[in-house]
């Protein structure tokens, strides 16, 4: 059993629910040495989050955007938490309920995302700036 443990960092994003697949594997070019194993992946913010759905349509991204936008509006008269403007205290909850984690098997050589699954960033902020992840591949290599 291998592990080996990478700090990335994901280009800034506008607010929304972002397909970040590819741009996190670029950063973990090492999971091909792996035969089996699972990688966790644990993004370092309070105001995104991390999750996987379908990579398909980019529909299934804009639906779940106004989806969580409807659930927890910006501006809620009843939040006292408003520091950094009307979207920081539903940024924080976005964050909590989608999870600010995942991990995803690793099969052959490859992470083993089902044919129409993606990794979802979803930035909760308007200016959310770069977002880091702490990646930790455990395995066994080949």
């Amino acid at each position: 059993m291998q592990m080996e443990q990478v700090n990335l960092e994901l280009t800034p994003k506008p607010r929304g629910v972002h397909l970040v697949t590819d741009e996190i594997l670029s950063h973990l070019p090492s999971i091909t040495r792996y035969e089996s194993g699972l990688l966790h992946l644990f993004l370092q913010h309070t105001s995104a989050a991390l999750s996987i759905n379908e990579n398909a349509d980019p529909d299934v991204r804009l639906d779940t955007e106004t989806f969580i936008d409807t659930l927890i509006p910006d501006g809620y008269e009843k939040f006292r938490h408003t520091l950094e403007g009307p979207e920081d205290m539903p940024a924080h909850l976005k964050s909590m309920i989608f999870g600010c984690q995942i991990t995803i098997p690793i099969s052959d050589k490859r992470v083993a995302l089902g044919i129409w699954q993606g990794i979802y960033l979803i930035e909760a902020r308007h200016h959310g700036g770069s977002r880091r992840i702490v990646a930790t591949i455990h395995g066994n290599l080949l």
